[in-house]
C-alpha cells in the first residue's frame, strides 16, 4: 500500500470510530464470563496478572508511565500506578477520554465500576480487597493528564509533553492492531510510539491474536488486523526492541461471545535498545 493508500486507510479506520460506544464496549469486554474474578481462565484475570508481574520484576522503574490509546479502561494502570508517581492517559476519541474523566473526577458516572478490578489487584500485590479505596487514591493522584494520541503521525503526542528523554515505559492495550487498516501501519505505529519511550525503557504490549474484526458499539463493526505471534516479534525487532517475554493466552469456547473474532491474546514484556 502506497502513502496514499495508508493515508486513505488509517482515515477510514478513522471514520469507523466515530460511532465508538465507550458503554456498550465495556459491556461486551469487561464484564463476566470475560471478567470473571473467580475463574483462573477469565481473560481479565489473565491480563490483570500479566501486568501485575511485569511492573513487580524489579527491571521497570521510573518516573513516568504513559498509556498508549487507553480507550476508556483503566485495568491497565493499576499496577504500573504503585511503581511510578506519575502516569499519562492518552486516547484518540474524546468520548474515551471523558469516560477516563468521569472516573478521574470521582463523578459517579461511570460506564463500568472498578472497584472488583481494584479489589482484585490489591489480592494479587498480597493486601486486603479492602485496600481498594487507598489504591484508587493512590491512581487518581497519579494520573497527571489524560490527553489526545494519534499513533499514526509520526510524533504521536504534542511535542512538549514528555521530557526530552521521553517516558520510562509504555503501556498499551488492544490500540495498534485495532486502528490500524494493515500490517505495514500497525509497524509503522508501533515505531512511532517507539519515539516517546526512552533508551532502556519498556513496553508492555497486549494485544488480540486471529482477529479480524470486533464491535465498538451496536452495529458498529471495526476491522482489526489479524495477527499472529510470529509477527510479533518480528514487528518488535523491526522497530528497535528486545523481547524479553512473551505470553499467549487461548480464549475458552464461552469467552467467545460474539462480539468479535479474536482467538487469543498476546502479551509482550520488551525493552527498547
Amino acid at each position: 500500500m502506497g502513502d496514499k493508500g495508508t493515508e486513505t486507510g488509517v482515515a477510514a479506520m478513522a471514520a469507523c470510530y466515530q460511532r465508538f460506544d465507550p458503554a456498550a464496549y465495556l459491556q461486551y469486554n469487561y464484564t463476566p464470563p470475560r471478567a470473571d474474578f473467580e475463574r483462573k481462565d477469565s481473560i481479565v484475570p489473565w491480563k490483570l496478572e500479566c501486568l501485575h508481574r511485569a511492573f513487580n520484576e524489579g527491571d521497570v522503574s521510573g518516573e513516568l508511565l504513559v498509556d498508549i490509546g487507553s480507550g476508556p479502561t483503566l485495568y491497565q494502570v493499576l499496577s504500573g500506578c504503585e511503581v511510578f508517581n506519575q502516569v499519562l492517559l492518552t486516547d484518540f476519541l474524546e468520548v474515551n477520554r471523558q469516560e477516563l474523566r468521569h472516573w478521574l473526577q470521582d463523578e459517579g458516572s461511570c460506564s463500568l465500576d472498578w472497584t472488583p478490578y481494584l479489589q482484585h489487584v490489591c489480592k494479587l500485590e498480597g493486601r486486603r480487597p479492602s485496600a481498594w479505596t487507598e489504591k484508587a487514591a493512590k491512581l487518581r493522584q497519579a494520573i497527571t493528564d489524560i490527553l489526545p494520541i494519534d499513533v499514526h503521525r509520526p510524533q504521536p503526542l504534542a511535542s512538549d509533553i514528555l521530557p526530552s528523554e521521553g517516558a520510562d515505559c509504555l503501556v498499551s492495550c488492544f490500540c495498534l492492531e485495532s486502528v490500524s487498516p494493515d500490517l505495514p501501519a500497525f509497524n509503522r505505529a508501533l515505531g512511532h510510539i517507539g519515539k516517546l519511550l526512552r533508551p532502556s525503557g519498556h513496553l508492555l504490549l497486549i494485544g488480540a491474536l486471529g482477529e479480524s474484526y470486533y464491535f465498538g458499539g451496536p452495529g458498529v463493526k471495526i476491522p482489526v488486523v489479524p495477527l499472529n505471534e510470529a509477527q510479533v516479534c518480528a514487528s518488535l525487532s523491526e522497530n528497535g526492541y528486545t523481547l524479553i517475554r512473551l505470553e499467549v493466552y487461548t480464549l475458552p469456547q464461552d469467552m467467545r461471545v460474539g462480539v468479535d473474532d479474536v482467538s487469543g491474546v498476546f502479551f509482550v514484556k520488551a525493552r527498547k535498545d
